[in-house]
């Protein structure tokens, strides 16, 4: 907004003077508590009551930016509603996780690797960027209440994808800042790099405009392959005929009822449960904008709907956007801008049983799963739909941006709000439970208040220019939650109420709805302020070379009282050899080298660490994580699940160093951009099992560190520029490769175990650590023997028809200490190929999307071939949702193991479920017309585009599975996630 601001302004020393003092008036005032109190509106009352409608964008001058490189209005052409699916493969270096194809749900986004090892869905969220909506840094859903579940399945509550709130009709552009020459600016909140969002402004022109943008389309039901109760049965025998007689193992063998009997029409009978299960789901999406005003004021309001919709069970998730926004310039010293974004989302969920049962906490008798007949389905769901399941969020965010200006000398205040809020009413009929019905509500909220102040000067001279500014910012976030749930309930028509509405009554904590003690209620709070300040110089001589400086002083809540504060430098540095070497060659556009390191600090997300060791209100028995009481009774406990803290553990920071170079050629739109990295994460803190003879499962402990290094490689141009033949193919790929290596555990370790993962100095964070296969013993006498005692399995000695699984340390003996650490779940090398062909007023563009080397645990074949242990137990892996009666994967691959054996033999972490996971897609081929040479006169010199687009048309893969982008946080495919559906659109663009 240069343009706005002249270097004539002329305001008064009184008003920059008044600014300043304010500012600092608060934080004196209150820094004792600004630290460990949230923000209260009457802070702001006693000491700015003028500044409470003011608040304001962070617009910080970056010394460089790397913009996605398709533009925006391609991406539009994809239909989808959140953020991380419409950046998927369009910048180097973002890996975009999407685990399922139900619409609405989280997708994870990495930037340049992972940070730190993932073992649950709560780890995930330490590893996720930092989006930032016009200034605004978003805040993230809070994973704290994962901490109540005893699944790590479902998040409670609605479990929107709060990252879909924005309309991508009304971005102006998304840029990916990975280096320290642009995070930095951002503070401790942009450690794992930032997703620049800007939204399109009015123009200055005295104009008013109109903007149509509308699609609608289908998301492709599947084609399946249906089996029955016979195929299942025909599986099974070939390992009866091969291990057992008299069709019996042994006496505890039971053949399972629902396929003892070949005449059940239920279950042998015809198998088309899929016509009830998989639809053709309707997409659609309409976004109208209005825009006016002029250099003075200057206005845009938009609303906008949204739809997709899932390809099973009729899921599909709605969203409702609305945003305002104003610029008023009233004085030439003086400019004013506020925005407003608000946005409902819906979501119609799944019906799975194993989330229904993972966040019931109760799993009832598995032995009969549901029916692959489409009568006995459709029963089911009627029976399902008697009971109700809302979820919907609330999604505010708003900035006010207060500058004044004269001279050279600029001060910005500014006051940003984030604010979301979910709900969740959920009730399940007692037929669908053993004649229990089930009754839960869920409301949580989250929201950031940012309140800073950056005062400027721009110093030009001869050949040179100086850019100096000082700021501090001021963050506090609260996270809440409020849930209850219960069992039953009186009968089916009361299915709400598990808190007496009325106060005044005896029964207020005693509802008769549901039972007391059948009626459970959690409440949990989590808040986190941060304050910053920092300095930044940049200089730059002759455009040829610029260097900028940024010191930084960030203070967090959630760091423990002695190491409370950080102090982190970061640098940058650019070189122009285009004007330094090649100001007469025609052939460069343009020709930099730049080069960035610094140090930023890693926020910890929890509060749990901060006063060291702690009490919490939980108590936990088998079974259940915690419950909030006993008996009706609050207690507080040592956290013997969660882990011991102790004192003096320091903040975790990030140091990054990065060189690239950028070159623009004159011809046919050539460019390259190439970047080389290495970020180092350290001093985070692990998880690790000890201090059992206290009680406790483990201790937080500070000390690990994360080495990611990788290049990032973006080219492209015009393969064919035959403007004269009005022809045009422009081609462009982006690749990045990164490998992350663990280089320090805590308290010097060289390795450690936790859960199912095994991480050791020196190799990767999400490497996998199976049992090799060797082939199987078809006979007892085949068992090696050393010293008369046969080979074992942690005891239990082998047999013909167990595994031969390769014996690493030569002991005869296999155990944990034969396990390799083999392959890695997140891939090594990311990208995309997008070619966009031009003819006359025609555009065609094909779209490639590929991850390689990466690998995926076939979890869901290995519970298909683990069925006698799955039979009948009770466990969330043991489900079977009515998809099991469809045919998915290849069963000749794997060998016919004693599947009765005590070794276990299908179990799941050995490399005979590991998979090559890499793959290609076609992401998307558009067919597009500009009709507004046709149009011109009617539309008054506006534009009209019309496309036709079809999203996700086949992948290219040799995993077995349905779809290797289908694996959850821990590269294992389970076999429960709606696939990525095939979507068609058709839909215009109008503007006049």
């Amino acid at each position: 907004m240069k343009e706005k601001f002249p270097s004539t302004y002329n305001v008064g020393i009184p008003a920059v003077f008044f600014m300043l003092l304010l500012h600092v008036q608060l934080f004196a005032r209150h820094k004792e508590r600004v630290l460990n109190e949230p923000l209260s509106l009457n802070v702001l009352q006693d000491t700015v009551p003028q500044l409470l409608d003011s608040v304001f964008e962070l617009n910080f001058k970056n010394i460089r930016t790397r913009s996605v490189p398709k533009p925006i209005e391609d991406i539009a052409l994809y239909g989808n509603a959140t953020i991380p699916q419409l950046l998927k493969g369009e910048a180097a270096g973002l890996y975009i996780s999407e685990p399922t194809g139900e619409p609405g749900t989280p997708n994870y986004m990495f930037i340049r690797g992972i940070s730190s090892p993932i073992f649950s869905n709560k780890d995930v969220y330490q590893n996720q960027p930092l989006v930032v909506l016009d200034g605004i840094p978003m805040i993230s859903p809070h994973p704290f209440s994962y901490m109540i579940q005893s699944y790590d399945i479902d998040r409670i509550g609605p479990e929107n994808n709060l990252l879909s709130n924005i309309d991508v009709d009304n971005i102006a552009s998304i840029e990916v800042l990975k280096d320290m020459a642009n995070i930095a600016i951002y503070g401790p909140i942009a450690a794992n790099g930032v997703i620049k969002i800007t939204s399109k402004k009015s123009a200055s022109d005295n104009r008013r405009r109109i903007s149509v943008n509308s699609f609608v389309g289908m998301a492709s039901r599947p084609q399946v392959t249906t089996i029955n109760g016979g195929y299942e049965n025909r599986f099974r025998q070939q390992f009866y005929d091969l291990y057992t007689t008299n069709g019996r193992y042994n006496a505890d063998d039971t053949y399972p009822v629902y396929l003892s009997d070949s005449l059940n029409p239920r279950y042998y009978g015809p198998s088309n449960w899929s016509d009830s299960y998989y639809n053709n789901g309707l997409n659609y999406g309409i976004n109208a904008r209005l825009s006016g005003g002029g250099k003075r004021s200057n206005f845009q309001f938009s609303l906008g709907t949204l739809q997709n919709s899932g390809i099973a069970e009729d899921t599909n998730f709605k969203k409702y956007n609305a945003r305002f926004q104003l610029d008023l310039q009233p004085l030439k010293w003086l400019f004013f801008h506020t925005t407003i974004n608000a946005a409902r989302l819906d979501r119609n969920r799944n019906k799975n049983l194993r989330n229904r049962y993972a966040m019931l906490s109760y799993l009832p008798d598995l032995s009969a799963p549901l029916a692959p007949n489409k009568d006995a389905y459709d029963s089911y769901r009627l029976i399902h739909d008697k009971g109700f399941d809302n979820n919907f969020s609330n999604i505010l965010e708003g900035n006010m941006a207060l500058n004044v200006q004269f001279g050279s000398f600029k001060l910005k205040s500014s006051m940003s709000v984030d604010y979301n809020e979910g709900f969740r009413d959920l009730f399940y009929h007692s037929s669908l439970m053993e004649r229990n019905n089930f009754a839960s509500n869920y409301y949580g909220y989250s929201q950031r208040l940012i309140y800073d102040n950056v005062a400027s000067y721009d110093l030009k001279m001869d050949n040179s220019n100086l850019f100096l500014e000082a700021g501090n910012v001021l963050q506090w976030d609260l996270h809440k939650y409020n849930y209850a749930y219960a069992y039953k309930g009186i009968n089916d028509h009361i299915k709400i109420n598990l808190l007496e509405s009325d106060p005044n009554n005896g029964n207020f904590l005693n509802p008769t709805a549901f039972p007391r003690q059948l009626t459970y209620k959690f409440l949990d709070r989590t808040r986190h302020n941060l304050v910053s300040f920092f300095g930044r110089g940049t200089y730059n001589l002759m455009d040829k070379y610029s260097a900028s400086l940024l010191l930084r002083y960030d203070g967090s809540s959630n760091a423990q009282p002695t190491n409370r504060w950080l102090f982190t430098p970061s640098i940058a540095l650019g070189w122009d050899i285009k004007k330094e070497f090649l100001q007469d060659n025609n052939a460069y556009q343009s020709f930099k080298i730049r080069a960035s390191a610094g140090r930023l600090g890693i926020l910890n997300m929890y509060d749990n660490i901060s006063q060291g060791p702690n009490y919490t209100a939980q108590i936990g028995y088998t079974g259940n994580v915690i419950v909030p009481a006993y008996n009706g009774i609050a207690a507080l406990v040592r956290p013997y699940e969660d882990g011991w803290v102790g004192y003096n553990m320091p903040w975790a920071y990030t140091d990054q160093a990065n060189v690239g170079l950028d070159i623009q050629l004159s011809k046919r739109n050539a460019y390259i951009t190439l970047d080389a990295y290495i970020r180092d994460n350290k001093n985070q803190v692990l998880t690790i099992p000890a201090y059992a003879e206290y009680g406790y499962e483990y201790s937080l402990e500070a000390g690990m560190d994360v080495r990611n290094t990788g290049v990032e490689l973006a080219f492209g141009g015009d393969i064919i520029a035959g403007l004269e033949r009005n022809f045009r193919w422009h081609s462009g790929i982006n690749v990045a490769a990164n490998n992350n290596k663990l280089t320090a555990l805590p308290g010097g370790l060289d390795e450690v175990v936790i859960q199912n993962r095994k991480l050791k100095v020196g190799e990767r964070v999400d490497v996998f650590w199976v049992l090799e296969n060797e082939g199987i013993y078809q006979t007892d006498s085949e068992v090696p023997e050393i010293n008369g005692v046969k080979k074992n399995y942690n005891g239990i000695t082998f047999k013909a028809g167990d595994p031969i699984w390769t014996d690493q340390n030569s002991d005869n003996r296999i155990s944990s200490e034969d396990r390799l650490m083999h392959g890695n779940h997140i891939p090594k090398v990311t990208g995309s190929w997008q070619n966009d062909f031009y003819y006359k007023n025609f555009d065609l563009k094909v779209n490639l999307y590929f991850n390689l080397g990466r690998q995926i645990l076939n979890q869901e074949m290995a519970n298909r071939f683990d069925f006698i242990n799955n039979e009948n137990a009770k466990n969330v892996n043991s489900i079977k949702e009515i998809t099991y009666w469809e045919k998915r994967g290849d069963y000749s691959k794997y060998p016919l193991y004693n599947p009765w054996s005590t070794v276990n033999a299908y179990q799941s972490s050995q490399d005979l479920f590991l998979e090559n996971g890499s793959f290609m897609k076609l992401r998307q081929v558009s067919l597009g017309y500009n009709f507004s040479d046709l149009l011109g006169s009617q539309l008054g010199g506006g534009k009209f585009y019309g496309y036709l687009s079809a999203n996700n048309l086949f992948t290219i893969s040799n995993y077995s599975g349905r779809d290797p982008e289908i694996a959850n946080s821990l590269g294992y495919d389970e076999g429960y996630n709606m696939i990525i559906p095939r979507t068609f659109l058709m839909g215009f663009k109008l503007n006049f």
